[in-house]
């Protein structure tokens, strides 16, 4: 098996309950910013799924959220987005 025979998960849509986890510099409004964010594609958003995890030294924050994902185009625009605010550090 070569690196060109593994292929990424295939994702049915819709997939209810998918995860977003975002991670960026720390600092005021980042988690409203990502909300703010994915709310746009995904207007279902429940933010009560919010979870925020500070790193040990308080640098950067990571934010998850789930979302119901609804296609490919969808979740690469939030990540394109995402990316655009320029606090955003890694979408995974």
């Amino acid at each position: 098996m070569t690196d060109n025979d593994v292929q990424p998960p295939k994702i049915e849509f819709p997939c209810e309950r998918y995860p977003i986890k975002v991670i960026g510099t720390a600092g005021e409004g980042f988690s409203d910013l990502v909300i703010e964010v994915i709310q746009r594609h995904a207007p279902d958003l429940d933010a009560s799924t919010l979870v925020m995890r500070d790193s040990r030294n308080g640098n950067f924050l990571s934010v998850q959220v789930l979302i119901t994902a609804t296609s490919v185009e969808q979740l690469q625009a939030i990540h394109v987005d995402l990316r655009a605010t320029g606090r955003v550090h890694m979408v995974l």
